[in-house]
């Protein structure tokens, strides 16, 4: 699982089921949602509905930064 935790959730994606073990033991099993999960999660009180569309996302204007990514990377990496 450790290692292929992609290959696994593609799996699972696919409609399988994973037993997963800790040092031979039956730890967890992993598989594909019973039915529809984010019916089951609002029946539940576990879900809070969206305020906008997805769509509206893309009316965020995006700005260009005044340092690189590696930049803020590095100086916040050299305050530890």
């Amino acid at each position: 699982m450790r290692n292929e935790s992609a290959d696994v959730l593609r799996r699972v994606a696919a409609g399988e089921t994973i037993l997963v073990t800790n040092g031979g033991k039956l730890a967890a099993v992993i598989g594909p949602p019973p039915g529809d999960a984010l019916l089951q999660l609002a029946a539940q009180g576990q879900l809070r509905e969206a305020l906008d569309s997805p769509a509206a996302l893309l009316s965020i204007k995006r700005r260009k930064a005044k340092q690189r990514s590696s930049e803020i990377v590095a100086d916040v990496r050299g305050r530890w």
